[in-house]
């Protein structure tokens, strides 16, 4: 049973966590309330088939989520489109670039190697001002913010794993009993075909940065979750080629991105899901099979949130990105002689600007590679004091 009971905590925890985000995000670029509920209900559907289907065939607990990053960059691109047709064709350019990293090994060693530090102070960029929401609502909904933010803290301290489910709930009391006029017709499950318009600002803007931050902030700490807890030989390429396939089909259902999970998959894939690893694959199995279960639930979701002012919704969500901005913020300074790249990427990300009618995480990438090739293109990296030329050790990974 134990690995049973660690699937099914880990795809509670993965949908309460981050559920609304994925709303918030698909709504900034211009979703109805139906649109998101149908983005929302085909990310959960397929992460789950795609669990299943992959967990059976290698038996390694393979966990995968919605790019959560990738909603965080929706809200901070919010002012690229308003039209959500041409984020449709965004999301749809992102799973087929990720379909192409899986059937093309060299586009997987390319993204690999976009330098840290940029790839990090962007995803930190993008996370900060959702981060900052929670600080914001406090001052304007005090009565709603406030006790949401009290249930995260006290769980925080003593049950971490529920901390931000908490909140939601919370959250989602507070919007029933001050908004009980929700129309019972949409709590119903709801599928919406949107057909995709490419926009080449609108590409450049999202769908090329959604699939970067998806790579960085999702896929590789996923791989590096797996080999910390011994599985050394992930499929790799089937599962960018799947998780993209995936992405690219459910794109014209409103969904963005599905990815390798990392911090799920550290739930899965350690001790606690079962102390023989060879038995651990049957939480991926069962987390799948969870999220069938769960996904009639997105239209009730994408309802109550709704129903509830924005910026309340983006202060959940950005209790549940304090983790992932910190990682962000210590992968980006970690190394000395990068820190002005990191700082460059962050502040023009941050920023929020706009040039050509391009987004700033395209920026920031930009001139975070520009001052990168100014500062360090022909010198030597010196080594690290006690090590040998003949040492390559990997740089950490936060998952």
């Amino acid at each position: 049973m134990q690995p049973v009971v660690a699937g099914v905590v880990a795809a509670v925890t993965g949908f309460a966590s981050s559920f609304a985000l994925v709303i918030a995000g698909l709504r900034a670029v211009g979703a109805t309330p139906e649109e998101a509920a149908s983005g929302l209900l085909i990310l959960t559907l397929f992460q789950g088939i795609v669990a299943i289907v992959l967990g059976l065939r290698f038996r390694q607990p393979l966990a995968f989520a919605w790019s959560t990053p990738g909603a965080a960059l929706l809200i901070a691109a919010r002012h690229a489109t308003g039209d959500f047709r041409a984020a449709v064709g965004a999301f749809l350019l992102c799973g087929v670039l990720l379909l192409i990293t899986g059937l093309w090994p060299w586009l997987a060693r390319a993204m690999t190697r976009i330098p840290r530090p940029i790839a990090s102070a962007m995803l930190a960029g993008v996370l900060l001002p959702i981060c900052l929401a929670p600080a914001t609502s406090a001052v304007t909904l005090p009565l709603l913010t406030l006790p949401a933010i009290v249930v995260w803290l006290v769980l925080l301290r003593f049950a971490p794993r529920w901390a931000v489910a908490g909140a939601v709930v919370a959250v989602i009391v507070a919007i029933v009993l001050t908004r009980p006029d929700v129309a019972p017709a949409s709590l119903l499950p709801t599928v919406r075909v949107v057909a995709p318009v490419f926009d080449p600002f609108v590409l450049v803007s999202i769908g090329v940065p959604l699939y970067i931050v998806t790579m960085a902030g999702q896929n590789v700490p996923g791989f590096a979750v797996l080999r910390t807890f011994g599985y050394d030989d992930p499929p790799a390429r089937t599962i960018l080629a799947s998780t993209g396939a995936a992405s690219a089909i459910g794109s014209v259902f409103g969904a963005h991105a599905i990815n390798l999970a990392a911090i799920t998959a550290a739930m899965m894939a350690g001790p606690d899901a079962d102390p023989d690893r060879s038995r651990r694959w049957i939480a991926s199995v069962t987390a799948g099979i969870a999220y069938l279960v769960i996904a009639p639930v997105s239209g009730a979701a994408s309802a109550i949130v709704a129903a509830s002012a924005p910026v309340l919704i983006e202060a959940v969500a950005g209790l549940a990105l304090l983790g992932a901005l910190v990682g962000a913020f210590v992968a980006a300074f970690e190394e000395s002689e990068h820190r002005i790249v990191a700082v460059a990427t962050f502040l023009v990300v941050a920023s929020g600007i706009q040039v050509l009618g391009i987004g700033a995480p395209f920026w920031g990438l930009v001139v975070g590679g520009i001052v990168m090739l100014a500062l360090h293109l022909g010198r030597r990296r010196p080594e690290p004091a006690g090590e040998t030329s003949d040492g390559d050790p990997e740089p950490p990974v936060t998952a």
